[in-house]
């Protein structure tokens, strides 16, 4: 089964904690054991993750990627966004999850981010769920 859903991001760099799209794909596809693909289709964004219980985690990831890859740098690609391509690439575009008991096998701290690197913009995510038989 696989489902779509809408992701709105609100600045250029922002991350969105997803897993309520997480656990809404887990209700309505009725999976009770098995894994979730999540895909982000765009090559500007990407999804991630990681900690969730103190914001300066995230802070901290963005103010090392702008150092690493910063928004002006010299580059060629015309429609002036290539380090939110570059950023993607990195981050990557998909990521699986193991579903237990109806519920995504996160450790402690982690949640399923949405990564928009060139908003803000309407996002989709897309999840692809395999159950155990």
């Amino acid at each position: 089964m696989q489902l779509e859903y809408s992701v709105k991001t609100e600045r250029r760099t922002h991350f969105v904690i997803i897993d309520h799209l997480l656990q809404k794909a887990i209700d309505e596809s009725g999976i009770e054991n098995g894994v979730i693909h999540v895909f982000v289709p765009h090559t500007t964004a990407a999804v991630t993750i990681n900690e969730n219980a103190d914001p300066n985690v995230v802070r901290d990831i963005n103010t090392e990627m702008e150092k690493i890859v910063p928004f002006h740098d010299h580059y060629t690609h015309m429609e002036g966004n290539s380090a939110a391509h570059i950023k993607s690439s990195l981050f990557g575009v998909s990521e699986t999850i193991l579903v237990k008991n109806g519920r995504p096998m996160f450790g402690t701290w982690q949640s399923l981010y949405f990564c928009e690197f060139d908003g803000p913009r309407s996002r989709r995510v897309w999840f692809s769920v395999q159950k155990e038989d």
